[in-house]
């Protein structure tokens, strides 16, 4: 779930630019300092938005920058355990297909991809179903439920996310429409 968040963080600003302290000097050093980073409170920094307030600069002994503690405002996105997200698949390999989910990526384990079994198709990169002809490849779009969530902070890639698409509702955007289509010729014979 991507959100607006008020946060408080300490930057250096180097010696080279101390004449000219102002928020956007500050906002440049805070983004980047914590875009990209992963922090298990707020989770992805996506981009910082707005400086609201700079404080007093400190001097440690030994460093040659200013440090500076601001508030500003920042895009974050935070997945949240049994959130719905659509994503698209970014890489399939034989146990799976990696969907991406905002700045991150989640797994969505082939067991947990459909209920008719899904073969690997390494040339094609492709999970094909031989029952339906159903096929899952790179750049389709998915609607899955994240029911699994580790969050490395310090090695942001390592953050692993698990989803699923076996409920109803979820599963390749293809694979919905056609449900659908089903369901409104059904409807309509009765």
């Amino acid at each position: 779930m991507y959100k607006r968040a008020r946060l408080r963080d300490t930057v250096e600003v180097p010696p080279e630019h101390l004449a000219d302290v102002s928020p956007e000097l500050i906002k440049k050093l805070l983004q980047d300092k914590l875009e990209g980073r992963m922090d298990e409170d707020v989770g992805s920094v996506v981009s910082v938005i707005e400086v609201h307030d700079i404080g007093e600069g400190s001097v440690l002994p030994n460093q040659p920058g200013v440090y500076y503690e601001a508030e500003f405002d920042a895009l974050t996105f935070d997945p949240q355990m049994q959130e719905i997200v659509d994503g698209e698949v970014v890489e399939v390999v034989n146990f799976g297909a990696f969907v991406g989910i905002g700045p991150v990526d989640g797994l969505l384990h082939v067991s947990q991809i459909s209920d008719e079994y899904l073969a690997y198709d390494e040339e094609g990169q492709m999970l094909a179903s031989r029952d339906s002809n159903r096929t899952l490849g790179v750049g389709d779009a998915v609607r899955a439920r994240i029911v699994t969530k580790s969050i490395d902070e310090r090695n942001p890639r390592d953050s692993k996310i698990g989803l699923t698409a076996k409920q109803v509702g979820l599963g390749k955007h293809g694979w919905l429409e056609e449900e659908r289509k089903a369901r409104e010729a059904q409807a309509g014979e009765n």
